[in-house]
């Protein structure tokens, strides 16, 4: 086989390959929620069943040192490094400070986001808990722009 044929079957292999992979590149698939360790923070009222509705850990330090491993686990894949979305979901630096801000991202962040029966954000509410929603919230405090 010369070179060009050569080039071409590795071309035409390559792409075969691609479009093989292509659905589960699309989709957000199977999204396993990685376990955050939240015991440095202080215990909040009505532990993970009751939640707050203003951030208790806003600009806690250690809150937000958790919070950026949280997130970078479990929301960098859709809301982009840093918090800077590359278009799949929402880019969270533009989210609101204070308690409007908390408001939609808890509900978010307990409930999820679904429309029309396609699960665009799963619930991390209960399976992550208020401590470590709360503490990625701090985290993305730290990220607000109002650019």
């Amino acid at each position: 086989m010369n070179k060009t044929a050569s080039r071409i079957l590795l071309a035409i292999s390559g792409a075969s390959l691609c479009l093989a992979m292509a659905p589960g590149i699309m989709a957000h698939g199977n999204v396993t929620p990685q376990a955050v360790d939240t015991s440095a923070l202080p215990d909040l009222p009505g532990g993970n069943d009751t939640w707050v509705e203003k951030n208790p850990y806003s600009g806690d330090a250690t809150a937000i040192k958790i919070g950026e491993s949280a997130y970078g686990q479990n929301c960098a894949r859709c809301h982009g490094l840093q918090a800077i979305s590359g278009g799949i979901a929402p880019d969270l630096r533009y989210l609101e400070l204070g308690d409007s801000g908390d408001e939609w991202f808890v509900e978010r962040f307990r409930h999820g986001s679904s429309h029309d029966g396609k699960v665009y954000m799963p619930a991390f509410g209960d399976v992550l808990g208020q401590k470590a929603g709360w503490a990625i919230r701090s985290w993305l405090e730290t990220q607000h722009t109002e650019d």
